[in-house]
């Protein structure tokens, strides 16, 4: 029996990955995320019930705002991270956010998958640039960020740390197509009832 998504997430595809929808499969990998240092930066390691509830987070997420986090897998099917705008009770705006898993970090995914994301969240929800929220210790998210063209705009309090707030660059005719080099292609806007509050 094939399993149909019950939401309209929309499949983005790039050179070299798809962004999809969460899937109960991605758990594994989700944990071992969990387990691992590289998780430092995204709340540190969490009891197992509290990463099973924050994959049916994200699927709600999906259902109340018609965006959120996409599931990034490569075209040879690996699952590497993921990637996305949330909008959660206590965040300031959405946030653009991402996190890869061990052993894909330094080829240039990450850069890719948000790219993809960032033109799909201006393309269907809101012209309005996404923040994210940054330690100033996480030296590979700020360089990201810096890639995507986002400045830091200020510095704020977040779930009890300081952290820098970064503005990402208003959406530009080409981020619909050809972003810094990557093609992204991005279906037809989907009829979601979504939240203003991301406007």
């Amino acid at each position: 029996m094939t399993y149909a998504f019950p939401l309209p997430v929309p499949v983005l595809q790039t050179d070299r990955l798809t962004l999809r929808e969460p899937r109960e499969a991605d758990f594994a990998a989700a944990l071992a995320f969990n387990d691992s240092p590289r998780n430092a930066f995204v709340g540190g390691t969490l009891e197992r019930r509290w990463i099973w509830r924050g994959i049916l987070a994200n699927i709600g997420h999906w259902a109340l705002r018609g965006y959120g986090f996409f599931s990034v897998d490569t075209h040879e099917g690996d699952f590497i991270g993921r990637v996305g705008v949330i909008y959660h009770e206590g965040w300031d705006e959405p946030e653009l956010g991402w996190h890869l898993f061990d052993g894909f970090e330094g080829k240039g995914y990450a850069l890719e998958a948000a790219l993809a994301a960032r033109a799909d969240y201006h393309a269907r929800i809101s012209p309005n640039p996404p923040i994210s929220y940054i330690d100033p210790a996480n030296l590979r998210s700020r360089a990201l960020a810096e890639r995507l063209g986002a400045r830091p705009e200020r510095e704020a309090v977040f779930h009890d740390k300081t952290i820098t707030v970064w503005r990402h660059p208003a959406p530009v005719a080409q981020d619909a197509g050809h972003t810094h080099g990557h093609t992204v292609s991005i279906p037809e806007p989907y009829a979601f009832q979504t939240s203003k509050r991301g406007d």
